[in-house]
Protein backbone atom coordinates (compact mmCIF):
# COMPACT_ATOMS: atom_id res chain seq x y z
CA UNK A 1 0.00 0.00 0.00
CA UNK A 2 1.11 3.25 -0.92
CA UNK A 3 0.70 6.74 0.90
CA UNK A 4 -2.36 8.10 -0.90
CA UNK A 5 -3.81 4.67 0.42
CA UNK A 6 -3.06 5.14 3.68
CA UNK A 7 -4.50 8.16 3.84
CA UNK A 8 -7.46 7.32 2.49
CA UNK A 9 -8.05 4.33 5.08
CA UNK A 10 -6.99 7.64 7.57
CA UNK A 11 -9.86 9.63 7.00
CA UNK A 12 -12.38 6.48 6.32
CA UNK A 13 -11.67 5.33 9.72
CA UNK A 14 -10.40 8.46 11.62
CA UNK A 15 -13.66 7.65 14.51
CA UNK A 16 -11.72 4.58 15.61
CA UNK A 17 -7.75 5.39 17.17
CA UNK A 18 -7.56 1.35 16.57
CA UNK A 19 -7.95 1.76 13.08
CA UNK A 20 -5.39 4.25 12.28
CA UNK A 21 -2.87 2.29 14.44
CA UNK A 22 -3.62 -0.91 12.36
CA UNK A 23 -3.41 1.08 8.85
CA UNK A 24 0.22 2.50 9.81
CA UNK A 25 0.99 -1.02 11.16
CA UNK A 26 0.14 -3.21 7.79
CA UNK A 27 1.68 -0.14 5.86
CA UNK A 28 5.01 -0.55 7.63
CA UNK A 29 5.00 -4.41 7.36
CA UNK A 30 3.25 -5.47 4.32
CA UNK A 31 5.80 -5.26 1.88
CA UNK A 32 9.73 -6.55 1.67
CA UNK A 33 11.05 -3.53 1.56
CA UNK A 34 10.77 -1.78 5.23
CA UNK A 35 9.09 1.90 5.10
CA UNK A 36 10.56 4.45 7.21
CA UNK A 37 13.29 2.04 8.16
CA UNK A 38 11.44 0.12 10.29
CA UNK A 39 11.40 -4.21 9.68
CA UNK A 40 9.59 -6.60 10.94
CA UNK A 41 12.54 -7.82 13.00
CA UNK A 42 12.41 -4.52 15.00
CA UNK A 43 8.91 -4.41 15.69
CA UNK A 44 10.14 -5.35 19.41
CA UNK A 45 11.45 -2.02 19.66
CA UNK A 46 8.34 -0.11 19.33
CA UNK A 47 6.02 0.36 22.68
CA UNK A 48 2.64 0.87 22.96
CA UNK A 49 1.30 3.67 24.04
CA UNK A 50 -2.71 2.92 24.30
CA UNK A 51 -3.81 2.39 21.04
CA UNK A 52 -0.89 3.73 19.50
CA UNK A 53 2.37 1.69 18.29
CA UNK A 54 5.01 4.73 19.23
CA UNK A 55 8.86 4.32 18.57
CA UNK A 56 11.11 4.61 21.17
CA UNK A 57 12.67 7.24 19.35
CA UNK A 58 9.57 9.62 19.57
CA UNK A 59 9.86 8.77 23.28
CA UNK A 60 13.47 9.60 23.65
CA UNK A 61 12.68 13.41 21.39
CA UNK A 62 9.92 13.54 23.85
CA UNK A 63 12.44 13.41 27.20
CA UNK A 64 14.85 15.43 25.67
CA UNK A 65 12.76 18.38 24.32
CA UNK A 66 11.63 18.37 28.50
CA UNK A 67 14.93 18.63 29.35
CA UNK A 68 15.85 21.61 26.83
CA UNK A 69 12.71 23.52 28.13
CA UNK A 70 13.36 23.05 31.82
CA UNK A 71 17.09 23.82 30.96
CA UNK A 72 16.12 26.89 29.07
CA UNK A 73 13.67 27.96 32.27
CA UNK A 74 17.01 29.04 34.26
CA UNK A 75 17.85 32.63 34.34
CA UNK A 76 20.60 33.35 31.44
CA UNK A 77 23.05 34.39 33.54
CA UNK A 78 22.82 31.07 35.71
CA UNK A 79 22.67 28.82 32.90
CA UNK A 80 26.49 31.14 32.20
CA UNK A 81 27.67 30.62 35.33
CA UNK A 82 27.36 26.66 35.35
CA UNK A 83 28.77 26.56 32.29
CA UNK A 84 32.06 27.97 33.24
CA UNK A 85 31.95 26.32 36.32
CA UNK A 86 32.33 23.41 33.64
CA UNK A 87 34.50 24.33 31.55
CA UNK A 88 36.53 26.30 33.61
CA UNK A 89 36.29 25.24 37.27
CA UNK A 90 39.49 26.44 38.80
CA UNK A 91 39.19 30.30 37.64
CA UNK A 92 35.49 30.69 38.20
CA UNK A 93 35.34 30.05 41.56
CA UNK A 94 38.88 31.69 42.21
CA UNK A 95 37.23 35.29 40.57
CA UNK A 96 33.84 34.24 42.51
CA UNK A 97 35.45 34.49 45.97
CA UNK A 98 37.59 37.40 45.07
CA UNK A 99 34.38 39.62 44.13
CA UNK A 100 32.55 39.11 47.08
CA UNK A 101 35.68 39.37 49.39
CA UNK A 102 35.78 42.42 47.63
CA UNK A 103 32.26 43.39 48.19
CA UNK A 104 32.10 41.90 51.96
CA UNK A 105 35.78 44.65 52.87
CA UNK A 106 33.09 48.07 50.73
CA UNK A 107 30.35 46.95 53.10
CA UNK A 108 32.73 46.65 56.24
CA UNK A 109 34.23 50.00 55.57
CA UNK A 110 30.90 51.49 54.52
CA UNK A 111 29.60 50.42 58.01
CA UNK A 112 32.73 51.75 59.90
CA UNK A 113 33.53 54.78 57.75
CA UNK A 114 32.63 58.35 59.50
CA UNK A 115 30.70 60.71 57.90
CA UNK A 116 33.47 62.45 56.06
CA UNK A 117 35.58 59.49 55.33
CA UNK A 118 36.57 57.59 51.66
CA UNK A 119 36.87 54.62 50.53
CA UNK A 120 40.40 53.02 50.73
CA UNK A 121 40.56 51.35 47.60
CA UNK A 122 43.96 49.64 48.27
CA UNK A 123 42.72 48.02 51.30
CA UNK A 124 39.96 46.31 49.04
CA UNK A 125 42.33 45.30 46.68
CA UNK A 126 44.01 43.61 49.30
CA UNK A 127 40.98 41.64 50.08
CA UNK A 128 39.97 40.57 46.70
CA UNK A 129 43.34 39.56 45.57
CA UNK A 130 43.30 37.25 48.92
CA UNK A 131 40.50 35.62 47.72
CA UNK A 132 41.68 35.59 44.10
CA UNK A 133 45.37 34.39 45.12
CA UNK A 134 44.34 32.07 47.74
CA UNK A 135 40.89 31.36 49.09
CA UNK A 136 39.41 30.85 45.88
CA UNK A 137 41.98 28.37 44.60
CA UNK A 138 42.35 26.50 48.35
CA UNK A 139 38.09 26.30 48.48
CA UNK A 140 38.40 24.45 45.16
CA UNK A 141 40.90 21.79 46.22
CA UNK A 142 39.55 21.43 49.55
CA UNK A 143 36.43 20.91 48.89
CA UNK A 144 37.21 18.52 46.14
CA UNK A 145 39.40 16.50 48.41
CA UNK A 146 36.70 15.98 51.29
CA UNK A 147 34.33 14.85 48.54
CA UNK A 148 36.59 11.94 47.52
CA UNK A 149 37.60 10.51 51.26
CA UNK A 150 34.51 11.59 52.49
CA UNK A 151 31.80 11.04 49.38
CA UNK A 152 28.50 10.36 51.52
CA UNK A 153 26.21 12.87 52.96
CA UNK A 154 24.62 11.64 56.10
CA UNK A 155 24.77 13.04 59.48
CA UNK A 156 27.53 11.27 60.48
CA UNK A 157 30.23 12.38 57.39
CA UNK A 158 28.85 15.89 57.58
CA UNK A 159 29.54 16.52 61.17
CA UNK A 160 33.16 14.63 60.03
CA UNK A 161 34.07 17.72 57.26
CA UNK A 162 32.79 19.56 59.77
CA UNK A 163 35.30 18.83 62.07
CA UNK A 164 37.96 18.98 59.51
CA UNK A 165 37.04 22.52 58.49
CA UNK A 166 37.41 24.00 62.36
CA UNK A 167 41.08 21.91 63.04
CA UNK A 168 42.06 22.00 59.48
CA UNK A 169 40.90 24.55 57.21
CA UNK A 170 40.29 27.17 59.12
CA UNK A 171 43.28 27.88 61.20
CA UNK A 172 45.28 27.60 58.26
CA UNK A 173 43.08 30.11 56.02
CA UNK A 174 42.86 32.56 58.72
CA UNK A 175 46.31 32.36 59.63
CA UNK A 176 47.58 33.02 55.64
CA UNK A 177 45.12 35.66 55.94
CA UNK A 178 46.22 37.56 58.69
CA UNK A 179 50.05 37.09 57.75
CA UNK A 180 49.31 38.22 53.81
CA UNK A 181 47.23 41.59 54.76
CA UNK A 182 49.32 42.01 57.56
CA UNK A 183 53.15 41.62 55.36
CA UNK A 184 51.21 44.41 52.07
CA UNK A 185 50.84 46.74 55.07
CA UNK A 186 54.54 46.75 55.90
CA UNK A 187 54.46 44.94 58.81
CA UNK A 188 57.93 43.14 59.44
CA UNK A 189 57.72 38.90 61.23
CA UNK A 190 57.80 40.35 64.66
CA UNK A 191 54.46 42.54 64.35
CA UNK A 192 53.00 39.70 62.28
CA UNK A 193 53.40 37.13 65.33
CA UNK A 194 51.91 39.76 67.56
CA UNK A 195 48.99 40.43 65.05
CA UNK A 196 48.57 36.55 64.99
CA UNK A 197 48.76 36.16 68.89
CA UNK A 198 46.09 39.05 69.32
CA UNK A 199 43.29 38.42 66.59
CA UNK A 200 43.71 34.42 65.47
CA UNK A 201 42.28 33.19 68.89
CA UNK A 202 39.34 35.49 69.19
CA UNK A 203 38.93 34.97 65.39
CA UNK A 204 38.94 31.26 65.61
CA UNK A 205 36.60 31.40 68.64
CA UNK A 206 33.85 33.56 66.97
CA UNK A 207 34.23 31.11 63.77
CA UNK A 208 32.55 28.27 65.90
CA UNK A 209 29.65 30.03 66.63
CA UNK A 210 28.99 30.89 62.96
CA UNK A 211 30.57 28.05 60.68
CA UNK A 212 29.21 25.20 61.77
CA UNK A 213 26.03 25.95 60.80
CA UNK A 214 26.83 27.25 57.45
CA UNK A 215 29.07 24.22 56.74
CA UNK A 216 26.57 21.47 57.69
CA UNK A 217 24.11 23.37 54.88
CA UNK A 218 27.11 23.17 52.24
CA UNK A 219 27.92 19.65 53.01
CA UNK A 220 24.50 17.98 53.39
CA UNK A 221 22.54 19.91 50.42
CA UNK A 222 25.01 21.82 47.90
CA UNK A 223 26.91 19.76 45.51
CA UNK A 224 30.50 19.50 45.21
CA UNK A 225 30.73 22.19 42.34
CA UNK A 226 28.68 24.36 44.32
CA UNK A 227 30.08 23.82 47.46
CA UNK A 228 32.82 26.89 47.22
CA UNK A 229 30.18 29.18 45.97
CA UNK A 230 27.82 28.26 48.76
CA UNK A 231 31.26 28.92 50.98
CA UNK A 232 31.89 31.84 49.82
CA UNK A 233 28.56 33.36 49.88
CA UNK A 234 28.71 32.31 53.50
CA UNK A 235 31.56 33.94 53.29
CA UNK A 236 30.29 37.72 52.60
CA UNK A 237 28.94 38.39 56.42
CA UNK A 238 32.18 36.84 58.06
CA UNK A 239 34.27 38.75 55.98
CA UNK A 240 32.95 42.04 57.10
CA UNK A 241 33.83 40.84 60.32
CA UNK A 242 37.67 39.67 59.45
CA UNK A 243 38.35 42.27 57.36
CA UNK A 244 37.65 45.04 60.27
CA UNK A 245 39.62 42.41 62.48
CA UNK A 246 42.85 42.46 59.19
CA UNK A 247 42.80 46.14 59.25
CA UNK A 248 42.83 47.19 63.03
CA UNK A 249 46.06 48.77 64.12
CA UNK A 250 49.24 47.11 64.47
CA UNK A 251 49.69 44.74 67.82
CA UNK A 252 52.45 45.38 70.12
CA UNK A 253 55.47 43.21 69.51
Amino acid sequence: MNIVGLSKRFFSDRRSLHGINNALVKTVFSGRKPIFGFSGRSFHELRKTGNFVVPRVFSLSRNISTNASSSSKQPAFLRWYLKKLESHPFMTKSITTSLIYMAADLTSQMITMQPTGSFDLIRTARMASFGLIFLGPSQHLWFSYLSKILPKRDVLTTFKKIMMGQVLFGPVSNTVFYSYNAALQGENSEEILARLKRDLLPTLKNGLMYWPVCDFVTFKYVPVHLQPLMNSSCAYIWTIYLTYMANQTKADS
